[in-house]
Parts: structure tokens; sequence; C-alpha cells
């Protein structure tokens, strides 16, 4: 059995290839046409309903600037719309427009498939372990 600095050595080097691996086939076209980052504001404006650029910022532990550069990116594509917050006439909301709601499910459709291509060989058990350490691991970013 591995060491436990040998351990961490080796999820290091895994996890520098799967981020390696991750950002090439992102770049792959028949992807869809959002960029990780895109794809991933707008799943969560998907599963959660219209929100502000800042509760979007803190959710994925990015600057405000980093957030609105996104957001108005997505927003000159027509994929999210910007909503005045009936509270603070200064803030908005932004939510999915039909056009974004068929560019994530395109996009999400395509990455789902590549992912049950890569992981078609392996065990219904195997995957569900896979799914639960690799949510397991994402959980220790936000705790």
């Amino acid at each position: 059995m591995k060491e436990n600095k040998d351990l961490v050595e080796t999820i290091n080097y895994e996890m520098a290839i799967l981020v390696r691996r991750g950002t090439s086939m992102n770049q792959d076209k028949k992807l869809g046409n959002l960029e990780r980052s895109h794809y991933l504001l707008m799943q969560h404006l998907a599963d959660y309903g219209a929100i502000g650029v800042k509760a979007l910022a803190d959710e994925f532990h990015l600057d405000v600037s980093t957030v609105s550069r996104q957001a108005a990116a997505l927003e000159a594509k027509g994929y999210i719309q910007r909503l005045p917050d009936p509270e603070d006439g200064r803030a908005s909301f932004f939510q999915l427009t039909e056009l974004g709601i068929r560019e994530l499910a395109d996009t999400r459709e395509a990455r789902m498939q590549r992912y049950a291509k890569l992981l078609k060989d392996w065990s219904d058990t195997d995957r569900q372990k896979f799914a639960e350490l690799l949510t397991r691991f994402n959980r220790t970013f936000i705790d």
C-alpha cells in the first residue's frame, strides 16, 4: 500500500492531467458552443433560477468583475438576460433566455455523451463510487 505522501503525489499528478485533458476537451467544438465558465454559470442559473452577480461570484469563489465579464459575454450572445431587482433599483438579476436554455441543453447533451463514452467500460459500481468521491472532493473546496 502506498504511503500518504505517495497517494497525495499520485492525486496531484492525476488532477493535473485531468485538468489538461478537460481543458482540451472543452475546446472541442463538438461539445457545444459554450466555454466551461459559461457552461457552469448557465447551469447554475438553470438549477437555481434568476440570481445576481454577487451571489454568482460567491458561489464560484470568483471576483465580481470576473463574473460580470462572463455575464456580459453571455448577455451579448443572447443566452442570458438582465432583470431589474424589484427591491434595489441599482441591482439586477440574470436569468436564462430561451436561446440560452437551448444552447445549454445542447452543450450538456454533448458533454454527457462524451463522458458516457469515456466511462462505457466502467461498471455501474465504479461509476457510482467515482461520482460520490468526485462530488465529495469538489465539496472540500467550499467547506
